[in-house]
Protein backbone atom coordinates (compact mmCIF):
# COMPACT_ATOMS: atom_id res chain seq x y z
CA UNK A 1 0.00 0.00 0.00
CA UNK A 2 1.61 3.28 -1.13
CA UNK A 3 0.11 6.88 0.29
CA UNK A 4 0.43 9.91 -0.53
CA UNK A 5 0.85 12.66 1.64
CA UNK A 6 -0.60 15.43 0.57
CA UNK A 7 -1.73 19.42 1.94
CA UNK A 8 -1.38 22.88 1.12
CA UNK A 9 1.92 24.87 2.50
CA UNK A 10 2.61 24.88 6.18
CA UNK A 11 -0.18 22.62 6.95
CA UNK A 12 1.96 20.60 8.88
CA UNK A 13 2.80 17.55 5.94
CA UNK A 14 5.96 16.78 7.21
CA UNK A 15 5.37 16.78 10.79
CA UNK A 16 2.57 13.89 10.19
CA UNK A 17 4.91 11.99 7.88
CA UNK A 18 7.43 11.79 11.23
CA UNK A 19 5.11 11.22 13.25
CA UNK A 20 3.45 8.16 10.86
CA UNK A 21 7.28 7.22 10.52
CA UNK A 22 8.97 7.79 13.26
CA UNK A 23 11.21 10.32 11.39
CA UNK A 24 13.02 13.42 11.49
CA UNK A 25 12.61 15.27 8.53
CA UNK A 26 12.90 19.07 9.23
CA UNK A 27 9.84 20.95 9.24
CA UNK A 28 10.75 23.88 7.56
CA UNK A 29 9.48 25.16 4.53
CA UNK A 30 11.70 23.52 1.08
CA UNK A 31 11.85 27.08 -0.82
CA UNK A 32 9.03 26.24 -2.94
CA UNK A 33 10.76 23.30 -4.87
CA UNK A 34 9.47 19.83 -6.09
CA UNK A 35 10.45 17.15 -3.15
CA UNK A 36 9.31 13.91 -1.91
CA UNK A 37 10.16 12.08 1.20
CA UNK A 38 9.57 8.41 1.61
CA UNK A 39 9.57 5.60 3.85
CA UNK A 40 8.54 2.21 4.52
CA UNK A 41 6.55 1.37 7.92
CA UNK A 42 5.62 -2.41 8.95
CA UNK A 43 2.19 -2.85 10.16
CA UNK A 44 1.14 -3.04 13.70
CA UNK A 45 -0.35 -6.54 14.40
CA UNK A 46 -1.52 -8.11 17.56
CA UNK A 47 -2.06 -11.32 15.59
CA UNK A 48 1.06 -11.73 13.93
CA UNK A 49 3.03 -11.09 17.25
CA UNK A 50 0.71 -13.93 18.54
CA UNK A 51 1.44 -16.04 16.02
CA UNK A 52 5.15 -15.53 16.14
CA UNK A 53 5.13 -16.33 19.67
CA UNK A 54 3.70 -19.78 19.18
CA UNK A 55 5.44 -20.65 16.50
CA UNK A 56 9.08 -18.71 16.91
CA UNK A 57 10.15 -18.62 13.73
CA UNK A 58 13.33 -18.00 11.67
CA UNK A 59 12.20 -15.23 9.87
CA UNK A 60 9.35 -12.52 10.46
CA UNK A 61 7.89 -10.04 7.74
CA UNK A 62 5.11 -7.79 8.33
CA UNK A 63 2.67 -6.23 6.12
CA UNK A 64 5.03 -2.85 4.53
CA UNK A 65 3.17 0.88 3.85
CA UNK A 66 5.12 3.10 2.08
CA UNK A 67 4.44 7.07 3.02
CA UNK A 68 5.45 9.47 0.51
CA UNK A 69 5.24 12.91 1.66
CA UNK A 70 4.72 14.99 -1.42
CA UNK A 71 5.60 18.73 -1.85
CA UNK A 72 3.02 20.85 -0.48
CA UNK A 73 -0.18 22.10 -3.28
CA UNK A 74 -0.71 25.30 -4.32
CA UNK A 75 -3.81 27.09 -4.99
CA UNK A 76 -4.30 27.28 -8.49
CA UNK A 77 -1.50 25.23 -9.74
CA UNK A 78 -3.31 23.16 -11.41
CA UNK A 79 -4.67 25.24 -13.74
CA UNK A 80 -2.31 24.59 -16.43
CA UNK A 81 -1.71 21.36 -15.14
CA UNK A 82 0.30 19.87 -12.51
CA UNK A 83 3.61 19.57 -13.33
CA UNK A 84 4.71 15.68 -15.21
CA UNK A 85 6.73 15.19 -11.64
CA UNK A 86 4.15 15.80 -9.58
CA UNK A 87 1.32 14.20 -11.40
CA UNK A 88 3.71 10.84 -11.57
CA UNK A 89 4.04 11.08 -7.99
CA UNK A 90 0.19 11.37 -7.17
CA UNK A 91 -0.81 9.16 -9.84
CA UNK A 92 0.97 6.08 -8.18
CA UNK A 93 -0.68 6.18 -4.89
CA UNK A 94 -3.13 3.84 -3.88
CA UNK A 95 -4.47 6.48 -1.81
CA UNK A 96 -4.31 10.23 -0.10
CA UNK A 97 -3.69 11.27 3.79
CA UNK A 98 -4.77 14.56 2.99
CA UNK A 99 -3.25 16.75 5.97
CA UNK A 100 -5.61 19.51 6.97
CA UNK A 101 -4.11 22.62 8.97
CA UNK A 102 -6.22 23.17 12.58
CA UNK A 103 -3.83 24.39 14.61
CA UNK A 104 -2.84 28.14 14.65
CA UNK A 105 0.70 29.39 15.06
CA UNK A 106 1.64 33.09 14.69
CA UNK A 107 5.07 31.65 13.48
CA UNK A 108 3.94 29.79 10.94
CA UNK A 109 1.38 31.94 9.03
CA UNK A 110 -1.55 30.52 6.98
CA UNK A 111 -0.78 30.81 2.88
CA UNK A 112 -4.58 32.18 2.92
CA UNK A 113 -4.08 34.55 5.77
CA UNK A 114 -6.63 32.74 7.87
CA UNK A 115 -7.23 28.97 9.36
CA UNK A 116 -10.17 27.32 7.93
CA UNK A 117 -10.01 23.91 7.45
CA UNK A 118 -13.34 23.35 4.77
CA UNK A 119 -12.01 26.16 2.60
CA UNK A 120 -8.75 24.11 2.57
CA UNK A 121 -10.07 21.01 1.78
CA UNK A 122 -12.51 22.46 -0.85
CA UNK A 123 -9.36 24.33 -2.44
CA UNK A 124 -7.20 20.87 -2.71
CA UNK A 125 -10.11 18.87 -4.13
CA UNK A 126 -10.37 21.66 -6.35
CA UNK A 127 -7.04 21.08 -7.57
CA UNK A 128 -7.45 17.17 -8.08
CA UNK A 129 -10.93 17.61 -10.05
CA UNK A 130 -8.81 20.13 -12.30
CA UNK A 131 -5.94 18.17 -12.62
CA UNK A 132 -8.50 15.48 -13.76
CA UNK A 133 -10.79 17.26 -16.24
CA UNK A 134 -7.31 18.37 -17.70
CA UNK A 135 -6.54 14.41 -18.23
CA UNK A 136 -10.04 13.72 -19.64
CA UNK A 137 -10.03 16.21 -22.03
CA UNK A 138 -6.80 15.70 -23.35
CA UNK A 139 -7.99 12.01 -23.60
CA UNK A 140 -11.32 12.84 -25.43
CA UNK A 141 -9.29 15.52 -27.98
CA UNK A 142 -7.21 12.44 -28.84
CA UNK A 143 -10.29 10.12 -28.89
CA UNK A 144 -12.03 12.58 -31.85
CA UNK A 145 -8.81 13.16 -33.87
CA UNK A 146 -8.58 8.92 -34.05
CA UNK A 147 -12.38 8.95 -34.79
CA UNK A 148 -11.38 11.71 -37.99
CA UNK A 149 -8.51 10.01 -39.03
CA UNK A 150 -9.71 6.08 -38.92
CA UNK A 151 -8.25 3.20 -40.28
CA UNK A 152 -6.38 2.68 -36.68
CA UNK A 153 -8.11 0.44 -33.87
CA UNK A 154 -11.72 -0.64 -34.05
CA UNK A 155 -14.70 1.93 -34.37
CA UNK A 156 -16.64 0.12 -31.84
CA UNK A 157 -13.63 0.22 -29.21
CA UNK A 158 -13.08 3.79 -29.88
CA UNK A 159 -17.07 4.39 -28.90
CA UNK A 160 -16.42 2.27 -25.94
CA UNK A 161 -13.77 4.40 -24.59
CA UNK A 162 -15.21 7.98 -25.60
CA UNK A 163 -18.26 7.17 -24.08
CA UNK A 164 -16.68 6.27 -20.68
CA UNK A 165 -14.48 9.44 -21.11
CA UNK A 166 -17.96 11.72 -21.86
CA UNK A 167 -19.11 9.92 -18.67
CA UNK A 168 -16.08 11.52 -16.18
CA UNK A 169 -16.19 14.76 -18.20
CA UNK A 170 -20.39 14.82 -17.36
CA UNK A 171 -19.15 14.16 -13.56
CA UNK A 172 -16.11 16.54 -13.49
CA UNK A 173 -17.77 19.44 -14.97
CA UNK A 174 -20.35 19.24 -12.37
CA UNK A 175 -17.77 19.35 -9.89
CA UNK A 176 -18.14 15.62 -8.71
CA UNK A 177 -14.83 13.96 -7.84
CA UNK A 178 -14.74 10.53 -10.17
CA UNK A 179 -15.04 8.76 -6.63
CA UNK A 180 -18.69 9.39 -7.31
CA UNK A 181 -19.12 7.51 -10.40
CA UNK A 182 -20.21 4.22 -10.88
CA UNK A 183 -18.35 2.29 -13.57
CA UNK A 184 -19.14 -1.51 -14.92
CA UNK A 185 -16.03 -3.43 -14.59
CA UNK A 186 -15.07 -3.12 -17.79
CA UNK A 187 -14.80 0.52 -17.41
CA UNK A 188 -13.16 -0.40 -14.03
CA UNK A 189 -10.42 -1.98 -16.33
CA UNK A 190 -10.14 0.34 -19.03
CA UNK A 191 -9.50 3.08 -16.59
CA UNK A 192 -7.08 0.96 -14.75
CA UNK A 193 -3.59 2.59 -16.00
CA UNK A 194 -4.69 6.17 -15.95
CA UNK A 195 -4.39 6.93 -12.22
CA UNK A 196 -7.26 9.55 -11.37
CA UNK A 197 -6.72 11.55 -8.58
CA UNK A 198 -10.44 12.10 -7.51
CA UNK A 199 -10.95 8.44 -7.95
CA UNK A 200 -8.36 7.42 -4.82
CA UNK A 201 -9.94 6.95 -1.72
CA UNK A 202 -8.73 9.95 0.62
CA UNK A 203 -8.25 9.81 4.73
CA UNK A 204 -8.20 13.41 5.47
CA UNK A 205 -5.86 13.98 9.08
CA UNK A 206 -6.85 17.19 10.82
CA UNK A 207 -4.03 18.35 12.08
CA UNK A 208 -4.45 19.92 15.15
CA UNK A 209 -2.68 21.43 18.12
CA UNK A 210 -1.96 20.32 21.65
CA UNK A 211 -5.78 19.82 23.38
CA UNK A 212 -7.08 21.43 20.52
CA UNK A 213 -10.95 21.08 20.20
CA UNK A 214 -11.61 19.68 16.94
CA UNK A 215 -13.76 21.50 14.12
CA UNK A 216 -16.92 20.42 12.79
CA UNK A 217 -15.22 18.48 9.67
CA UNK A 218 -17.28 15.92 7.65
CA UNK A 219 -16.49 13.98 4.21
CA UNK A 220 -18.09 15.68 1.00
CA UNK A 221 -17.61 12.75 -0.59
CA UNK A 222 -17.49 8.77 -0.92
CA UNK A 223 -14.70 7.02 -0.11
CA UNK A 224 -13.85 9.35 2.30
CA UNK A 225 -12.91 9.44 5.76
CA UNK A 226 -11.91 12.00 8.76
CA UNK A 227 -9.80 11.53 11.18
CA UNK A 228 -8.28 13.53 14.21
CA UNK A 229 -4.00 13.71 14.70
CA UNK A 230 -2.43 16.22 17.42
CA UNK A 231 0.58 15.99 14.63
CA UNK A 232 3.36 17.91 16.31
CA UNK A 233 2.61 16.41 19.68
CA UNK A 234 2.19 12.54 18.22
CA UNK A 235 5.97 13.25 16.43
CA UNK A 236 7.36 14.02 20.30
CA UNK A 237 5.86 11.31 21.54
CA UNK A 238 6.83 8.77 18.51
CA UNK A 239 10.79 9.89 19.46
CA UNK A 240 10.58 8.43 22.59
CA UNK A 241 11.68 4.92 24.54
CA UNK A 242 8.40 2.60 24.41
CA UNK A 243 8.38 2.94 28.09
CA UNK A 244 8.19 7.10 28.34
CA UNK A 245 5.82 6.94 25.10
CA UNK A 246 3.70 4.69 26.91
CA UNK A 247 3.29 7.62 29.86
CA UNK A 248 2.95 10.54 27.40
CA UNK A 249 0.31 8.54 26.07
CA UNK A 250 -1.52 8.49 29.46
CA UNK A 251 -0.99 11.91 30.41
CA UNK A 252 -2.38 12.97 27.30
CA UNK A 253 -5.42 10.48 26.52
CA UNK A 254 -4.49 9.45 23.65
CA UNK A 255 -5.43 5.90 23.54
CA UNK A 256 -3.71 4.52 20.70
CA UNK A 257 -0.42 5.67 18.46
CA UNK A 258 -1.13 7.98 15.62
CA UNK A 259 0.82 5.33 13.20
CA UNK A 260 -1.34 2.70 14.33
CA UNK A 261 -4.63 4.47 13.80
CA UNK A 262 -3.99 5.94 10.40
CA UNK A 263 -2.89 2.73 9.15
CA UNK A 264 -6.38 1.06 10.53
CA UNK A 265 -8.21 3.91 9.21
CA UNK A 266 -6.31 3.18 5.86
CA UNK A 267 -6.80 -0.38 5.44
CA UNK A 268 -10.77 -0.02 5.97
CA UNK A 269 -11.08 2.80 3.68
CA UNK A 270 -8.74 0.85 0.59
CA UNK A 271 -10.93 -2.03 1.69
CA UNK A 272 -7.67 -4.31 2.66
CA UNK A 273 -7.11 -7.17 4.93
CA UNK A 274 -4.25 -9.43 6.26
CA UNK A 275 -4.17 -13.08 5.81
CA UNK A 276 -0.92 -15.07 7.14
CA UNK A 277 0.82 -18.03 6.29
CA UNK A 278 2.97 -19.82 9.35
CA UNK A 279 5.48 -21.84 10.21
CA UNK A 280 8.74 -22.67 11.84
CA UNK A 281 10.56 -21.18 8.76
CA UNK A 282 8.86 -18.20 8.49
CA UNK A 283 5.31 -16.02 9.95
CA UNK A 284 4.23 -13.62 7.39
CA UNK A 285 1.40 -10.81 6.85
CA UNK A 286 -0.09 -10.36 3.65
CA UNK A 287 -2.19 -7.85 2.47
CA UNK A 288 -5.23 -8.69 0.18
CA UNK A 289 -8.49 -6.45 -1.16
CA UNK A 290 -11.43 -7.76 0.94
CA UNK A 291 -13.31 -10.17 -1.25
CA UNK A 292 -10.47 -11.83 -2.20
CA UNK A 293 -10.31 -15.31 -3.22
CA UNK A 294 -8.34 -18.49 -1.80
CA UNK A 295 -6.72 -18.24 -5.85
CA UNK A 296 -6.14 -14.22 -5.73
CA UNK A 297 -4.68 -14.91 -1.65
CA UNK A 298 -2.25 -17.48 -3.59
CA UNK A 299 -1.34 -15.32 -6.18
CA UNK A 300 0.12 -12.40 -3.40
CA UNK A 301 2.20 -15.24 -2.05
CA UNK A 302 3.36 -16.51 -5.94
CA UNK A 303 2.45 -16.73 -9.08
CA UNK A 304 3.43 -20.76 -8.71
CA UNK A 305 1.32 -21.05 -6.16
CA UNK A 306 -1.27 -19.56 -8.13
CA UNK A 307 -0.67 -21.53 -11.64
CA UNK A 308 -0.26 -24.68 -9.88
CA UNK A 309 -3.56 -23.51 -7.47
CA UNK A 310 -4.95 -27.37 -5.89
CA UNK A 311 -6.84 -26.40 -2.36
CA UNK A 312 -5.85 -23.96 0.06
CA UNK A 313 -6.41 -25.22 4.24
CA UNK A 314 -7.43 -22.60 6.07
CA UNK A 315 -8.27 -21.84 9.16
CA UNK A 316 -8.89 -18.99 11.13
CA UNK A 317 -6.27 -17.29 13.56
CA UNK A 318 -8.13 -17.28 16.91
CA UNK A 319 -9.12 -21.10 16.38
CA UNK A 320 -5.24 -21.85 15.07
CA UNK A 321 -4.20 -20.34 18.74
CA UNK A 322 -6.71 -22.04 20.76
CA UNK A 323 -5.87 -25.27 19.64
CA UNK A 324 -2.07 -24.43 19.83
CA UNK A 325 -0.67 -25.05 16.49
CA UNK A 326 -1.23 -26.56 12.83
CA UNK A 327 -0.16 -29.93 13.66
CA UNK A 328 -2.99 -30.07 16.57
CA UNK A 329 -5.43 -28.51 13.94
CA UNK A 330 -4.59 -30.86 11.37
CA UNK A 331 -5.17 -34.07 13.47
CA UNK A 332 -8.45 -32.64 14.87
CA UNK A 333 -9.56 -32.17 11.38
CA UNK A 334 -9.61 -27.96 11.54
CA UNK A 335 -8.00 -27.19 8.32
CA UNK A 336 -11.05 -26.62 5.92
CA UNK A 337 -9.98 -27.41 2.51
CA UNK A 338 -11.14 -24.45 0.36
CA UNK A 339 -10.96 -23.93 -3.53
CA UNK A 340 -9.97 -21.41 -5.68
CA UNK A 341 -13.13 -19.63 -5.05
CA UNK A 342 -13.30 -19.38 -1.38
CA UNK A 343 -13.46 -15.97 -0.10
CA UNK A 344 -10.60 -15.23 2.38
CA UNK A 345 -11.55 -13.99 6.02
CA UNK A 346 -9.44 -11.45 7.86
CA UNK A 347 -7.13 -12.91 9.56
CA UNK A 348 -6.99 -16.28 8.40
CA UNK A 349 -4.23 -18.56 8.52
CA UNK A 350 -3.73 -19.64 4.74
CA UNK A 351 -1.80 -22.91 3.27
CA UNK A 352 -1.93 -23.74 -0.53
CA UNK A 353 -1.49 -26.97 -1.79
CA UNK A 354 -0.12 -26.73 -5.25
CA UNK A 355 1.07 -28.92 -8.13
CA UNK A 356 2.96 -27.78 -11.06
Amino acid sequence: MRLGIIGLPQSGKTTVFNALTRGDQPVTVSGGRFDVRTAVVDVPDERLDRLVELFNPRKITRAKVTYADIAGLEVGASGGGFSGSLLNQLSQMDGFLEVVRCFEDPNVPHPAGSVDPCRDIAAIDTELLLQDMITVERKLERLASERTRGGGREKALVEREAAVFEKLHAALSSEQPLRAVELSPEEEKLLSGYGFLTRKPILILLNLSEGQTPPDVTCPYQHCSVALLQGRLEMEIVQLPPEEASVFMLEYGIQEPGLNKVIRLSYDLLGLMSFFTVGEDEVRAWTVQRGASAYEAAGAIHTDLQRGFIRAEVIPYAELLALGGLSEARSKGKLRLEGKEYVVQDGEIVHVRFNL
